[in-house]
């Protein structure tokens, strides 16, 4: 396949994807002295309701490249307790305070202010390029193997928010390598015939703000036939109230009141601000999807986060997943890139070494569903805590575990070493 008639620029590596796990893979090829483009489809990194929890693994990637303090500076919330609260009391789940090393605890930022903090530093490497208004359309493949994509490069910039760029002038890129970093909807994946084995999940979640009153209550509420999470952003609440798949129907035909009135009983704490949700205009619905691709890679094509798998927002777990993901991409793949050669061994190796932490988390995520998001939502009468969550109750020490699964995860991935110097004239321009 061509990409017309103007002639392919050419990269070492490209990223389809401006999300977390395209830029921070950018920055860390580009760090380890291998030239890439990273082609994001809209014109900025403001989009709401995305995926904004920092794990202690990524914050600690973050310090190995030279950015935590900078990070720490950005506008910030911290957990250090996660606690479910049911219809018999509330009950400590996990403690991140206990985990030892810098950051003993989630950092909620939002992705912007994160995408921009990552883009600026890899900037200041020779051979990074961040592309906006560059929307990916397919792949270039030559004698069986991917070489490239081609992609729609905006005239001017997408509308208001960072939409999607509309029209523009066909280009393609050729590559030694392609990455398909391009989310849950990936047009790469779907153009390489890659198939996803998919579990269902079972629930939507319904995301809306409200201002945040005087000593509100953050965390997580179950109670019969509901389950709704509460995080605090500083000047305003983030909510995700979570329904059965296909329930945001039931919510419309209710109506605003009605969904006003079920949050102020269930957070009493909330009854003062629930009027600020005017209409249900202003709530945005997640399609929770749990699956992941049976294979990550076709020749010359490797892909990486959500298009990889998609991960329920059980435990905040996603960006994290898709960052790892693109540490341990970074850390196989840079000295292949930079001899010219990736062989589908080497993507392999990839996808073997980040497979265990991906279905090892999926499998706790499906149980979570089962157990605590269905039985919540299933529920005729009062939900009560369940032994696990008495136990951990009762048994302090207990907590860091979960705190380690969820701000760990199964083999943490470090940073490649930094081969090329940064450009610090940059930070005085």
């Amino acid at each position: 396949m061509g990409g017309g008639a103007e002639q392919a620029e050419r990269t070492r590596c490209v990223v389809a994807g401006g999300g977390p796990a395209g830029v921070v893979l950018g920055l860390l090829l580009a760090r380890a002295g291998v030239p890439v483009l990273v082609l994001e489809k809209h014109d900025d990194f403001l989009r709401d309701f995305r995926g904004d929890t920092v794990h202690p693994s990524t914050l600690r990637l973050l310090d190995e490249v030279g950015l935590a303090d900078e990070f720490l500076r950005l506008p910030h919330s911290r957990v250090r307790r996660a606690a479910v609260t049911t219809d018999d009391g509330t009950f400590e789940v996990a403690d991140f305070s206990r985990l030892r090393g810098r950051f003993p605890f989630l950092a909620l930022v939002p992705q912007w202010d994160f995408l921009d903090l990552l883009a600026a530093r890899a900037r200041r490497y020779p051979g990074f390029e961040l592309r906006t208004g560059a929307e990916v359309t397919g792949l270039l493949r030559e004698g069986g193997r991917v070489v490239g994509v081609r992609y729609r490069q905006a005239a001017h910039g997408g509308g208001p928010g960072g939409g999607p760029a509309g029209g523009g002038a066909e280009r393609s890129v050729r590559a030694v390598l392609t990455v398909a970093a391009d989310g849950r909807g990936s047009v790469l994946r779907e153009d390489a015939g890659l198939r996803l084995r998919e579990f269902g999940a079972g629930v939507d979640v319904l995301w809306f703000r409200l201002p945040r009153p005087p000593g509100a209550v953050t965390g997580v509420r179950a109670s019969s036939g509901r389950f709704v999470v509460v995080l605090d952003r500083g000047d305003y609440l983030q909510c995700a109230f979570v329904v059965p798949s296909g329930g945001l129907e039931a919510v419309r035909a209710g109506g605003a009141a009605a969904f006003r009135a079920d949050l102020a009983r269930l957070l009493p704490a909330l009854a003062p601000v629930v009027g600020a949700l005017a209409d249900l205009d202003e709530v945005h619905v997640l399609r929770v999807r749990i699956d992941r691709l049976r294979r990550w890679y076709r020749d010359g094509l490797l892909v990486i986060g959500d298009a990889a798998h998609a991960m329920s927002p059980v435990g905040g777990v996603g960006v994290n997943l898709a960052v790892q993901d693109a540490v341990a991409a970074a850390r196989i793949l840079a000295g292949p890139l930079r001899r010219g050669a990736v062989s589908r061994r080497d993507l392999a190796r990839v996808q073997r070494r980040r497979w265990l932490p991906v279905a090892l988390t999926q499998a706790a995520q499906r149980v979570a569903h089962r157990r605590v998001l269905g039985a919540a939502l299933a529920a005729a009468g009062p939900v009560r805590a369940p032994r696990a969550l008495r136990l951990l109750a009762r048994v302090p020490v207990l907590r860091v575990l979960p705190a380690a699964a969820i701000g760990l995860g199964v083999l943490p991935e470090h940073a490649p070493p930094e081969r090329v110097a940064p450009d610090t004239s940059a930070m005085y321009r």
